[in-house]
């Protein structure tokens, strides 16, 4: 394919309008799938190529791959946003910002991924997939992302970027937990004693689990970037009368490395009852590995090249809480960089937007990178 070589900065506008009008709130099948017709059409306009559509649980996933593949650009269309969110975060751009329900998390990303492309002489050994769950945790496009990382060399994550437009060299990895406590039911006036409390064990639990992090990084914290190990949903009891012969407790897990990862779920799953008769059940596990500094190292450095030779501002990098898909790709050991997407901040929030004026560079940087990559 031949496409120009030049960045449209107001057509790049416009595309980002027509993705952020057509709402795509990840529990709405419908929606996402609607937005799924309108990232094609965006797409195959771009590219000059129809995707390949995967519908999985009735969620729309969407693929490109030109050639045999080497590079890996990867993006989601859903977003957290309910339907309706239009009506109280219109579509709009002041003094050079564009603000929009994701906007920032991830319509842009897209947007300048399809015009980096778009200025290449040839898309030979580029694969892109554009999932449609990544915000409820990827689960149905998680074996698309593997198998397609590991049919590449380097994997190039259109997610925003850190404060001040840095790229995400490391993201902590998840894990899930649920802890379920059987006890024993019994009258709470009558026969307390006669019961197995289920609710004060979860309370032990609680506990226990709130130190876990403080073990796992006794011998050092990696990077800077410490393990949390927090409980956070908590249930007992069916009535206010009667001993709870049933709790359960949700715990969230975010871990820099995967032999944190690995240690929390040793601790986890280690947890036994302190009151007596009582019994637990660890239900759950890793959701995500981490994406370790390792992973992104030698891709930071191209960028970096890349940014000089184009006259762009030095790069900077920065290690992240929140997990990608770039978690998935780095897990199965494809060399991975991330927040190549859109410069603003806000995510997920009332003041999510984009700075208008770095889509091109962005895009230009990414549109460098790529060729960087299929050089090697």
């Amino acid at each position: 394919m031949t496409a120009a070589r030049g960045f449209d900065a107001a057509a790049m506008l416009a595309d980002l309008e027509e993705l952020v009008v057509c709402e795509s709130f990840s529990a709405d099948l419908p929606a996402v799938e609607r937005s799924a017709d309108v990232v094609a059409a965006q797409g195959a306009r771009l590219l000059g190529a129809e995707p390949e559509r995967i519908v999985i649980e009735g969620v729309t996933h969407l693929q490109w791959v030109f050639g045999t593949p080497r590079v890996l650009l990867v993006g989601h269309h859903d977003t957290v946003w309910p339907m309706g969110s239009l009506s109280t975060h219109p579509w709009s751009v002041v003094d050079g910002v564009a603000r929009g329900p994701g906007v920032f998390d991830m319509k842009a990303g897209l947007v300048q991924m399809f015009h980096a492309l778009a200025s290449l002489d040839s898309l030979d050994g580029v694969y892109v997939l554009i999932t449609g769950d990544e915000e409820v945790g990827s689960t149905t496009s998680r074996t698309l992302i593997e198998d397609a990382a590991r049919a590449c060399s380097a994997t190039f994550v259109l997610e925003a970027s850190a404060d001040g437009g840095a790229l995400k060299t490391a993201r902590k990895g998840g894990s899930q937990y649920e802890l379920v406590v059987h006890g024993k039911a019994a009258h709470a006036g009558l026969e307390p004693e006669k019961g197995v409390n289920a609710a004060i064990e979860a309370a032990h639990l609680i506990l226990a689990v709130s130190n876990l992090a403080d073990v796992v990084d006794a011998d050092g914290v990696e990077g800077g970037r410490r393990t949390t190990v927090t409980p956070t949903v908590v249930q007992a009891g069916s009535a206010t009368n009667t001993v709870p012969a049933l709790a359960q407790v949700s715990v969230d897990v975010r871990v820099p490395t995967l032999k944190a990862q690995a240690r929390v779920d040793e601790l986890m799953r280690g947890l036994t009852a302190t009151v007596p008769g009582a019994r637990v059940e660890v239900l759950g596990g890793a959701n995500r590995p981490p994406l370790e500094d390792s992973a992104s190292g030698a891709l930071f450095d191209l960028a970096g090249l890349a940014a000089t030779h184009l006259g762009l501002p030095p790069l900077h990098s920065a290690a992240v809480g929140g997990a990608s898909d770039g978690n998935f790709t780095a897990g199965v050991g494809c060399p991975t960089l991330d927040g190549l997407g859109a410069v603003g901040g806000g995510a997920h929030a009332d003041h999510e937007h984009v700075i208008v004026a770095e889509m091109v560079p962005r895009s230009r940087l990414l549109a460098a990178l790529i060729e960087a990559v299929r050089r090697e």
